[in-house]
C-alpha cells in the first residue's frame, strides 16, 4: 500500500509509543527555545524497538503517528502557554506530497489548541533523498507557517549542496562535530566558520548532542547561541524538561570572528 492509499484509509501504525521530550535552551537568556519530541516505548523504553519495526509499508503511518503523538502530548503538558517552540522530526520519505499529507497534523493541532506557527518540522534520513522532493516539502512547509530544520547537519547527505539549494530557519549540527571541541581546535576551526555562514544566510544554529562544560563553554566562545544536550537536559518521558545552564550574557562572551 502506498503513502496516497494510507492517507485515504487512515492506517495506524501496529506499535504503541508516546513521547520524551528535550530541550533546546537559548544560552543567552537560559530560556527554552523549543522542545524536541523524541520517540519512546510505552514503558519508557527508547526508540530502537519502536524504530526497528518501520519499514516501507508502515513509514508513512508512523510519521503521521508521531506527529499527532507529539502534538498531543505537548499540548496536554501546556507547552502551547509557554514561549517554547514544539519540534517534530519527520521522514521525506513518508511525504508524498506535503500539503496533503499534512491533513492529520492539522487535525490534530485544531483539536488541541496548539498554535502551527509554533512547531518546527526537522527531517533526519539516513537513506539517500531525492532532493527535489525534499525541497518541494520543505517549501511547502514553511508556506503553511510552519519553521523547518535540518538535522545532524555535516552528516550524510544533509550537507553544503543541500544548503545551497534550500536556507531552513534551523540548522542542527551533527554531534560527532561537538564531541570534545574543547580539546580539538579543527573542530573549533569548523564550527566558528559555520557559525559566521549561518549568519550571513540568515539561518540559526543549534548544537546538539553537548555532553560536558567544557563542550558548553568552547561552543559559547565560538558564538553559538542554541544548545541541546544531555549536559543541559536530558530528554524527560512524557514531561517538559526544566534546563540546567550557567547563563552568560552576550557581552560576557568573546568576539566571534
Amino acid at each position: 500500500m502506498n503513502a496516497c492509499q494510507q492517507c485515504k484509509t487512515d492506517t495506524l501504525f501496529p506499535l504503541p509509543f508516546t513521547m520524551a521530550f528535550q530541550p533546546i535552551v537559548d544560552v543567552r537568556s537560559g530560556s527554552v527555545y523549543a522542545h524536541e519530541a523524541l520517540v519512546r516505548g510505552t514503558n519508557g523504553a527508547g526508540a530502537g524497538t519502536i524504530l526497528a519495526s518501520v519499514d516501507s509499508a508502515n513509514r508513512y503511518a508512523f510519521d503521521q503517528s508521531c506527529r499527532v503523538k507529539a502534538i498531543e502530548l505537548a499540548s496536554s503538558l501546556g507547552l502551547a502557554n509557554t514561549p517554547a517552540f514544539l519540534s517534530i522530526n519527520f521522514m521525506p520519505n513518508a511525504v508524498y506530497e506535503p500539503r496533503a499529507c499534512i491533513r492529520r497534523t492539522l487535525e490534530a493541532a485544531g483539536k488541541t489548541g496548539f498554535p502551527t506557527e509554533k512547531i518546527i518540522f526537522e527531517f533526519t534520513e539516513n537513506e539517500k533523498l531525492d532532493t527535489k522532493h525534499l525541497l518541494n516539502i520543505m517549501n511547502a512547509y514553511r508556506a503553511m507557517g510552519f519553521k523547518t530544520a535540518i538535522d545532524d547537519f555535516g552528516a550524510g547527505y544533509a550537507g553544503l549542496g543541500l544548503l545551497s539549494k534550500f536556507q531552513p530557519d534551523l540548522v542542527k549540527l551533527d554531534m560527532d562535530i561537538i564531541r570534545d571541541i574543547d580539546t580539538v581546535p579543527v573542530k573549533q576551526t569548523i564550527v566558528r566558520n559555520i557559525v559566521k555562514l549561518l549568519d550571513d544566510l540568515g539561518v540559526t544554529l543549534i548544537c546538539e548532542g553537548v555532553e560536558t562544560a567544557g563542550e558548553l563553554t568552547a561552543l559559547v566562545d565560538l558564538g553559538v547561541d542554541y544548545i541541546q544536550g544531555y549536559h543541559i537536559a536530558q530528554p524527560q518521558f512524557e514531561a517538559l524538561t526544566p534546563p540546567i545552564l550557567p547563563v552568560r550574557s552576550a557581552t560576557e562572551r568573546p568576539g566571534r570572528f
